[in-house]
């Protein structure tokens, strides 16, 4: 094996250690120390309203299901406002199946940036297995507030109304039900690293932010008639979200995967569009939805001092 091959697979092993430690809740520590449903078929269609504005996706009024991939915008953007179904708080289920969805996203870009795709399969994979516990655990009852005076609606009488959340009052039904459990049952450190939902989440919070300003500039017209390259795109968003949560070794290393991110027209395949302006006006909903289910996250991970968790 020759020097560059070797060199070449040295940095291909480092990258998949730094992808498992990508997300991971020690990642600083490490270092330091050492909607509701879709139909598939032959022909896949879902309405969007205009309600994203001026700058949403007036023009496409329909996504088709894009036949021979893996992802699908359209399964994306079902969970994501199924997640958003509550008043103020975000439902788990579908959330976890954005980030599915999400993973199939990343792991389509190319081996490199798919690395990061299996740290986030395992942090979802922890909630869930904490939401089927808490089912089959009669101690892993809902603590805190009554989640009726969250999500409940005031009518022009000044009643609540709790329909929705009348039906659901599990443990790990939502953002903020898993947040009450959580800290009702002491199971949040707020000095050191446990593998609680709420730390997980955290971890999940961070890139979803990520992605969603890398698909955000990814929606963005030319500058100066010129369109910057996906690469240049995702290091930048890179730069203004996740990096800040990693050490220099780390930041090195991620903007070393971007570099083998695919070209531009690769998106254009992705989701079945034909130009950039088509991109962008589906990103552009795409990136709305994302925004709604972050915003309700991080005010529930802000109310409760939970932005910073080891």
């Amino acid at each position: 094996m020759g020097v560059k091959s070797k060199a070449a697979a040295a940095i291909l092993v480092l990258l998949l250690f730094l992808g498992s430690l990508w997300l991971h809740g020690s990642l600083d520590y490490h270092w330091d120390s050492c909607l509701k449903g879709y139909n598939q078929g032959n022909t896949l269609h879902h309405q969007l309203d205009n309600s994203s504005g001026a700058d949403g996706a007036e023009g496409l009024q329909v996504i088709v299901g894009c036949p021979g991939q893996t992802f699908q915008v359209s399964m994306l953007l079902s969970h994501l406002q199924a997640a958003s179904e509550l008043t103020s708080d975000i439902l788990l289920q579908p959330y976890l199946s954005s980030w599915d969805e999400l993973v199939r996203f990343m792991e389509a870009l190319g081996p490199m940036v798919g690395l990061i795709s299996n740290e986030i399969e395992t942090k979802t994979s922890i909630i869930r297995q904490l939401a089927l516990l808490a089912e089959v655990d009669p101690e892993a009852e809902l603590v805190g507030p009554d989640i009726h005076s969250i999500n409940g609606e005031v009518t022009e009488t000044g009643e609540k109304t709790d329909k929705e959340a009348s039906q659901h009052t599990g443990a790990y039904h939502s953002v903020r039900t898993m947040i009450w459990t959580e800290l009702g049952r002491e199971e949040v450190n707020f000095h050191h690293q446990t593998d609680s939902g709420c730390r997980t989440l955290l971890r999940l919070h961070r890139a979803l932010l990520w992605l969603k300003v890398f698909l955000e500039k990814l929606s963005e017209t030319p500058v100066a008639g010129r369109l910057r390259s996906p690469s240049e795109l995702c290091r930048e968003a890179y730069r203004g979200t996740l990096a800040h949560h990693h050490t220099w070794f780390v930041r090195k290393a991620a903007e070393l995967a971007f570099i083998a991110m695919p070209e531009r027209t690769f998106f254009f395949r992705l989701v079945c569009v034909q130009n950039q302006e088509e991109l962008s006006m589906l990103l552009k909903r795409v990136v709305q939805s994302l925004g709604e289910v972050y915003d309700r996250t991080q005010s529930a991970l802000e109310e409760n001092g939970m932005l910073d968790l080891p």
